[in-house]
């Protein structure tokens, strides 16, 4: 029955690990329109702060602090490592001794009647009674005080399933030590994700409002001069569709960045109703150049998810060797030490020692069922794992192209900028000097707030691709600051 029951307990610690390592995501995780705990505990928080009037100043050092703090599916995952640890516990005491210890006192009433005997019994004793003759008035009834202490001793000597189920409980806790760690990695990235989508979102308001503020000056110059009679109504016309056309940008802009202000604050575990002043600028570093072979030496030293399946392959191959090592003998030691002293009249003692030697004879079919099923479950990890070493190129490789190629992207929106505002100056001498009407102004003012847009944009996916990549080699919690130029 203990070689069962240890079995059984390391089946439980194989599942706990595998829901722990689903349960620490992916590296690359696509963002769903309504985020929501409910479909992912990353986006949920433990929140125990309400909201204050105070302004609440992040940096995403501090943001990354308190997501480790209170994010919900981090602390899913030490909850897993602390189960799987106490369950490692469990599975240790089959080798320790177990040392029991029992004892009483009490006063006690024996019916001889009820337990047989009858006073007409005592005629066929009377030979052993002083002058042969049974006392008179014999009772039936008797009391005595009764002092009982005993302490029992046993332990498991040898026991082929016990030692390699412990093995695999080992295996299982290391195990859901990395499936905790590849959760802080997770935290890290949703929280410097959004943590940089709030700081694109504000950069969007901003430049929202710079165009409005743009666009309000050429609508009251042309409101002028069209009172004056020196410009058509179509010119007045085309700058208040301007005007209007970017106020919708702010408001688009603004609530964009509420919203967004409203999932980091679910991830950190800050109340959604507190108000909150993001403190870092957007950060922007060119990436030290790395070769795919440098990247992927890393992720195989530094990937926790790749070290969480290694432990789970150790563990279920000690869950195989568990299987096959019912076939031993299995040699257990138990003894037992007891006293009683009876109305305080002395103490007897008594003891006893054996050993017990298990060995299974025939159970042949239950035992290669055990076997093959255990050995059927180690070949799919074993098969997860040289998948997930083609899966981890495949994103270092692709994280490492996104990075050039987001680069790329912001030097060429940095070039536009330029040139739309270089065009916008120009296309604003020529409406000053009445060579244009504001038509070409017009286009020009919305060419440089799309080509600001297409930067902000652009940044930020840079930011996100080193994010990524840093997460692919496994070093996101240690170096985010160095990948995003902090």
């Amino acid at each position: 029955m203990r070689d069962y029951f240890s079995l059984r307990q390391v089946r439980t610690l194989v599942f706990a690990s595998v829901a722990a390592l689903a349960a620490s995501g992916s590296v690359a995780r696509a963002q769903a329109p309504n985020p929501s705990s409910a479909t992912d505990p990353f986006w949920g928080s433990i929140t125990l702060k309400p909201a204050t009037d105070e302004v609440l100043k992040l940096s995403l050092d501090e943001a990354v602090r308190r997501g480790f703090q209170y994010n919900l599916g981090l602390k899913e995952a030490e909850s897993g490592e602390l189960a799987l640890q106490g369950q490692k516990n469990q599975a240790l005491q089959q080798f320790l001794p177990t040392v029991t210890f029992t004892g009483g006192t009490g006063y006690y009433q024996h019916n001889l009647v009820a337990q047989g005997f009858k006073p007409s019994l005592l005629s066929k004793f009377k030979g052993l009674f002083p002058a042969g003759q049974a006392p008179a008035g014999f009772s039936t009834l008797t009391r005595d005080d009764l002092t009982t202490a005993q302490i029992h001793f046993s332990q498991t000597l040898f026991s082929g399933p016990v030692i390699a189920g412990y093995k695999a409980a080992g295996a299982a806790t290391r195990a859901a030590y990395f499936a905790k760690m590849t959760a802080r990695g997770q935290v890290v990235q949703d929280v410097a994700t959004t943590y940089l989508r709030c700081i694109a979102d504000a950069s969007q308001v901003e430049n929202a409002k710079a165009q409005v503020n743009q666009a309000q000056v050429l609508y009251d110059h042309e409101h002028q001069a069209h009172e004056a009679g020196t410009a058509a109504n179509l010119d007045e016309l085309r700058a208040q569709v301007q005007l209007q056309t970017q106020q919708q940008a702010v408001i688009a802009a603004q609530n964009q960045l509420d919203k967004d202000l409203i999932l980091l604050k679910r991830e950190i575990g800050v109340d959604p109703g507190q108000k909150m002043e993001l403190t870092d600028p957007a950060p922007y570093s060119e990436l030290a150049a790395q070769t795919p072979e440098e990247a992927l030496a890393t992720a195989y030293k530094d990937r926790q998810d790749y070290q969480n399946l290694q432990n789970q392959a150790v563990e279920f191959k000690a869950i195989h060797a568990a299987y096959r090592s019912q076939r031993l003998p299995t040699l257990k030691f138990t003894s037992f030490y007891g006293t009683s002293t009876v109305n305080g009249a002395g103490t007897h003692g008594n003891f006893v020692a054996f050993g017990t030697l298990n060995v299974p004879i025939f159970r042949e079919a239950r035992l290669r069922g055990d076997e093959d099923a255990s050995l059927a479950q180690l070949q799919s990890v074993n098969d997860q794992l040289a998948d997930l070493r083609t899966h981890m190129d495949q994103q270092v490789r692709s994280a490492l192209l996104d990075v050039a190629a987001n680069q790329k992207l912001v030097d060429v929106a940095r070039s536009n900028v330029d040139l739309a505002t270089r065009a916008l100056s120009d296309e604003t001498d020529r409406v000053n000097a009445g060579v244009d009407d504001n038509l070409p102004l017009v286009t020009a003012q919305a060419a440089l707030a799309a080509a600001q847009s297409n930067l902000i944009e652009s940044l930020y996916q840079y930011n996100v691709s080193k994010v990524l990549l840093a997460r692919a080699c496994g070093v996101l919690e240690q170096q985010y600051r160095v990948y995003l130029g902090k």
